[in-house]
C-alpha cells in the first residue's frame, strides 16, 4: 500500500492511540530547518514506549495534536491548545519563541522548552566571523577582487581602517547562550567583553563587567562591536534605536544575531550612510527572507548573512541530543532542561 504524502511517517501501518503520544511538526521553506526523518525513527528505536507521529507538513496538526502529550514545533495556534487536552510539553526546535507568546499558552500549564543551547556556540562562531571581517574589511576586498583591483591602498586609506581585534571591547547586550558563547571566545582572542543583562546578579559568566538594563546606553558608548544577543521582549524591540547608534564610537560597529525586531532598520540605514558608525553585520530580519527591493542591500559598509548564523552540518545531531536527554528527564519526572519562562518571553 503506497502512503499519501499527507499521513503521518511512522514505522508501520498500524498506530498504537493507547500509547503516550509525541507529536512533531515542523516545517519550514529551508530544508536544513526541517526535522529529518531519521530523528522521528531513532526516537522511536530509542523511546518504544511512545507513539511518534512526524508529519510532513501542517494540514493535519489539528486533527494530530488532539491528543497528543508533547509536541515538537516551531509555532501552534491559540485554538489548537485548546483542543490539545492532553498536551503537557511544548518543545520549539528555535532559540526565539515569541511567536508562541499568546496568552493561551502563557496562561496554561504546559511547559514549553527551546533549543538554545543548540544554537548558542554554532551563532557565536558567526559573531566571531562577522567581527573578523569588519575588522579586516573582508567585503571590501572580495568586492574589489571581483573588479580585479588590488586594493591595497584603497583599503587603508577608507575609514575605518583594518585594525586587530587584541584590546577591542565586545558590547554583549544579552548574555544568554550566545552571549556566554562569545564572551569566552572574544576573551580568548584577547578582547574585553562588557555585557548587558535583566539580572546582573545572576553573574558575568566571562564579561569584564555586566550592567543591568538601566546601564546600556553606556555599553553603546563603549565597545568597538555591539553584539545583539537578547530575546525579542517588549523592552528590547529597536533597542538599536537611533539614539543609541548616536553613541556609538565613529569606527564602531553593530552586529545582530538575536532577531531582526532588535534593530531600528531605518535608523541604521540612515547611521551606516552618514558614516556615523564604522560598519553593521545581520544575519536576522523582521520579514525574511529579506526582500529583494530592500534598501538594506546597499547600504554601504553592511555586511548581510541569510540567517545562516545557527547553520551547522551537525544540527539535527545536537537537536536529539538536547530533546532526548530533556525526553528521559521528562518520562522520568525529572525537571526540564531548557525551560522558557513563558511570562518573561525567554
Amino acid at each position: 500500500m503506497t502512503r499519501s504524502p499527507d499521513d503521518p511517517i511512522t514505522d508501520g501501518p498500524i498506530r498504537n492511540h493507547t500509547m503516550r503520544k509525541l507529536l512533531i511538526c515542523v516545517r519550514h521553506p529551508f530544508d536544513q530547518w526541517n526535522a529529518p526523518l531519521w530523528f522521528s525513527e531513532r526516537l522511536r528505536r530509542d523511546f518504544p514506549q511512545l507513539n511518534v507521529v512526524h508529519l510532513p507538513d501542517y494540514k493535519r496538526v489539528d486533527e494530530e495534536i488532539v491528543d497528543a502529550e508533547i509536541v515538537v514545533a516551531w509555532s501552534i495556534r491559540p485554538e489548537q491548545i485548546g483542543t490539545a487536552k492532553k498536551l503537557r510539553w511544548i518543545h520549539s526546535p528555535a532559540a526565539a519563541v515569541h511567536q508562541l507568546m499568546f496568552p493561551e499558552l502563557v496562561q496554561s500549564e504546559i511547559v514549553l522548552t527551546n533549543a538554545r543551547a543548540v544554537h548558542g556556540p554554532v551563532v557565536a562562531e558567526h559573531v566571531i566571523a562577522f567581527i573578523f571581517a569588519l575588522a579586516k574589511k573582508i567585503p571590501d576586498s572580495v568586492r574589489l577582487q571581483a573588479k580585479h583591483v588590488w586594493g591595497q591602498q584603497i583599503l587603508w586609506d577608507e575609514l575605518p581602517r583594518i585594525r586587530e581585534v587584541v584590546g577591542a571591547t565586545v558590547g554583549m547586550v544579552g548574555l544568554g547562550s550566545i552571549g556566554r558563547a562569545v564572551a569566552k571566545s572574544a576573551k580568548g582572542l584577547g578582547m574585553r567583553v562588557i555585557a548587558v543583562r535583566e539580572h546582573p546578579e545572576k553573574g558575568s559568566e566571562g564579561a569584564d563587567a555586566v550592567l543591568g538594563p538601566a546601564q546600556i546606553d553606556e555599553v553603546f558608548r563603549q565597545a568597538d562591536y555591539i553584539v545583539l544577543a537578547a530575546p525579542v521582549t517588549d523592552s528590547t524591540k529597536a533597542v538599536a534605536n537611533a539614539e543609541r547608534l548616536a553613541l556609538m564610537k565613529a569606527d564602531a560597529c553593530l552586529i545582530n544575531v538575536g532577531r531582526g525586531p532588535l534593530v531600528d532598520e531605518a535608523a541604521l540605514a540612515a547611521a551606516l550612510g552618514e558614516k556615523k558608525i564604522g560598519g553593521a553585520a545581520l544575519d536576522v530580519f523582521p520579514k525574511e527572507p529579506l526582500p529583494a527591493d530592500s534598501p538594506l542591500w546597499d547600504v554601504p559598509n553592511l555586511l548581510i548573512t541569510p540567517h545562516t548564523a545557527a547553520l551547522t552540518d551537525k544540527l539535527w545531531e545536537r537537536h536529539y541530543a538536547l530533546f532526548s536527554d530533556n525526553l528521559r528527564r521528562y518520562l522520568a519526572g525529572q525537571p526540564l532542561s531548557a525551560v522558557v519562562d513563558k511570562h518573561k518571553g525567554y
